[in-house]
């Protein structure tokens, strides 16, 4: 059941020594800590990408790249405007009384987009458009730059299409730091949204009372749950999708059956032989070692109390009747449902955000939305014919209580007051 963030022990140290230094150095911190954790050869000539490098992106990204980041941008946008709540409602809690909520958009909101494990233009599209539906003021993004002090170009693309023009060069525990504290040139932000690495998850911990840390997103982790039905080759290649990410990264199959059990694990060399060199270390490492391989239960009951108990950022169910079992899931970040909609599609093209809470966050948490854009405020109205029938009411527990202010200002002296 562990997952990497249930320890951040080694990393909150650290982190507590990086904070520091991007307190009390701003700008100067950021340039040492991308020569030393982002590797980036001599200086950084800016920590904020130019509109010359957005418009240069468009050259390096291919066009049927810059055409599924379009796609993605449709889909994610459209999902997000049907979630956004009206402005603000009211209802008639008594007669006289009306109640309800009022929905603004937070003021500023930094987008977290990683890098180290490679680019990933699908986090900028998931964090950026519902920051733009909701109406965020002044949303921006950080994000580590390369060896070559450059923001990752399908990053770029994607923020620019998305509607964000302000994008800075700062990853880590140190680019959390900058957003809670801003320096010279990043801007400080009420709020931070997007996954990372165990020291982003440490720094937002640490910093907590500086900004919103927002939903609880680390390492990937996912769960394939199958019964008999399917191909456990078709398990496998699903499997393998998260355990890319790297080797903090939590996969696991979980089937009744030995059959696909055994059909899976034989498959994943094959699987393996037609990928990048560098994800399959990942995927081996992650599938091989505590975090990560098959689990064969002795029915899916048993299965499906391991999902519940695990409470997966990712849940893809590959049974016979998989609509079936949905309601009995009550604890997963997203579910993904048959054969035909691996994490793949979810990740990228779907249209529900897949920014998902981890490390068993799912019990409690939800998926990034616009409502993590907004906050909410309470509205109340009453009228004078209200006022009459509720005031001796709250007068009476007021005094109940103990709370003698409260009692007097619904006493008779606020009619006197008032005439």
């Amino acid at each position: 059941m562990a997952r990497t963030e249930a320890d951040l022990t080694r990393f909150l140290d650290g982190a507590a020594h990086i904070i520091e230094a991007v307190r009390t150095e701003g700008d100067a911190a950021l340039r040492r800590f991308a020569r030393e954790f982002d590797k980036v050869e001599g200086d950084l000539a800016s920590l904020r990408a130019t509109d010359a490098d957005i418009e240069d992106a468009f050259n390096k990204v291919p066009q049927p790249v810059v055409r599924a980041i379009e796609v993605a941008i449709d889909a994610v946008r459209r999902f997000h405007e049907a979630q956004r709540p009206e402005e603000m409602w009211l209802k008639e809690m008594h007669p006289g009384a009306w109640a309800g909520d009022r929905f603004l958009p937070i003021e500023s909101v930094a987008c977290y987009v990683p890098r180290g494990k490679g680019s990933f233009p699908s986090v900028t599209v998931m964090t950026a458009v519902p920051a733009v539906v909701a109406g965020v003021a002044r949303p921006i993004i950080i994000t580590p730059p390369g060896p070559d002090g450059e923001v990752d170009a399908g990053t770029l693309v994607a923020a620019k299409l998305a509607g964000i023009r302000e994008i800075y060069k700062c990853g880590g525990a140190q680019g959390v730091a900058a957003v809670a504290f801003g320096t010279e040139t990043v801007p400080r932000c009420n709020k931070i949204v997007g996954p990372g690495s165990p020291w982003v998850v440490a720094a937002k911990r640490l910093l907590s009372t500086r900004i919103d840390p927002g939903v609880p997103a680390g390492p990937s982790e996912s769960i394939i749950l199958t019964d008999d039905s399917v191909s456990g080759a078709l398990a496998a290649l699903d499997l393998i999708i998260e355990s890319e990410h790297g080797p903090d990264s939590s996969a696991w199959l979980v089937t009744s059956s030995a059959r696909v059990a055994q059909e899976a694990i034989a498959a994943l060399p094959g699987h393996w032989a037609d990928m990048e060199p560098g994800r399959v270390a990942f995927s081996r490492a992650v599938l091989t070692g505590p975090r990560g391989g098959v689990v064969l239960t002795r029915d899916l009951d048993q299965a499906i109390d391991f999902v519940n108990a695990y409470a997966p950022e990712h849940l893809e169910i590959l049974t016979e009747q998989p609509m079936s079992i949905l309601g009995r899931i009550r604890n997963a970040g997203e579910v993904l449902l048959g054969s035909y909609t691996p994490v793949t599609l979810g990740n990228y093209l779907l249209g529900p955000n897949a920014v998902l809470p981890t490390g068993g966050a799912a019990r409690t948490a939800s998926p990034l939305s616009v409502f993590d854009y907004m906050k909410r405020s309470s509205v109340g109205y009453v009228t004078k014919s209200g006022y009459d029938v509720l005031a001796q009411h709250a007068k009476a527990l007021a005094e109940y209580e103990g709370f003698s202010g409260h009692a007097l200002a619904v006493s008779a002296k606020r009619k006197d007051l008032l005439s």
